[in-house]
């Protein structure tokens, strides 16, 4: 005779091989997506860096570590990936604490209830709509060298004519930082939102305790809504970090990686190396290579907040 306990474990088995089904169904489309643009793409392109392979030829030749030998250590050939590097690290560290801090100053402004919301959350979001490419087309207007461009015109509107037209995109202090800029305005929309779903989960019991305390603006922004939203903020930078290592677009447009280099990104010289100067192995080899990077530093970011949070 079955009893009730050995019933209710029958149900529950059923319903957890039940629950566990559903979910790899609901995820088969997301892995299958990861698997033919992710995972095929990347061994596909570790396969060829052992090649010198070209698009104009069928034939090629194993190379072994030779591609990931010139760009890496070959002294007339590696100075230009270590420059595109330096360059992706440099505008990531502009982006990153920027970009993440309007997000955050957007999200704390948008979460109050007063009238309109809705639109000022749909107007600032809309720059992540268009396609990164279609604004930086726009963003060529702003940056022109003469006094047709937005920015040189208002500064000179403002200076009374004293600050002569700025060649934004043409001076290598000033071309990463101009794309930057850019950047930075387009995206900090996409963080924006997921750091107001991150404000909307924090407990308002939290605020009006708070307020029993007595505690200010401040006092409330830093004991409860930081400590709300580090996971939230954790998972903004990485994303943030990772967009913004895989620079492309902007520099293809704007720049073409001038002047001398100094716009120059790992993505832009494997694509150049890769279709313009007709080296597929070698421009596969800084592909893998970049990837690796960029899975160690999230690998790296994910471990050092974790121990922060063990250490708290």
């Amino acid at each position: 005779m079955t009893t009730f306990g050995s019933l209710r474990k029958r149900v529950f088995k059923r319903r957890f091989g039940y629950d566990q089904i559903a979910g790899m169904l609901m995820s088969l489309p997301a892995t299958l997506l990861l698997v033919l643009f992710v995972v095929i793409p990347f061994f596909t392109a570790f396969i060829l860096s052992f090649y010198n392979a070209h698009l104009a030829s069928t034939h090629t030749n194993f190379m072994g570590w030779e591609n990931y030998r010139r760009i890496l250590f070959d002294p007339e050939t590696s100075g230009v990936f270590w420059q595109s590097l330096g360059n992706n690290f440099q505008f990531a560290l502009i982006v990153v604490p920027l970009q993440t801090g309007l997000a955050t100053a957007l999200a704390l402004l948008l979460n109050q209830k007063i009238k309109g919301i809705a639109f000022f959350r749909t107007f600032f979001f809309m720059p992540v709509v268009f396609p990164m490419s279609l604004v930086t087309v726009v963003w060529t207007l702003f940056f022109s060298r003469d006094l047709r461009g937005m920015f040189n015109s208002v500064l000179h509107t403002i200076s009374g004519g004293s600050i002569n037209p700025v060649d934004w995109l043409g001076t290598p202090g000033l071309a990463l930082v101009s794309i930057a800029i850019m950047s930075i305005w387009a995206g900090a929309g996409f963080q924006m939102v997921i750091i107001l779903a991150g404000l909307q989960e924090i407990p308002l019991e939290l605020y009006e305790a708070a307020s029993l305390d007595k505690a200010n603006a401040f006092q409330k922004f830093r004991h409860v809504t930081l400590p709300g939203l580090r996971n939230t903020l954790v998972f903004v930078v990485i994303i943030t970090t990772i967009f913004s290592l895989r620079l492309f677009d902007q520099v293809y447009i704007l720049t073409s990686g001038g002047p001398l280099g100094s716009t120059s990104t790992v993505m832009f010289q494997a694509v150049t190396t890769a279709w313009t100067q007709d080296n597929i192995g070698k421009g596969s080899a800084m592909t893998v290579v970049f990837v690796l990077i960029i899975i160690a530093l999230t690998v790296v970011q994910r471990l050092v907040l974790r121990q922060e949070k063990e250490i708290k």
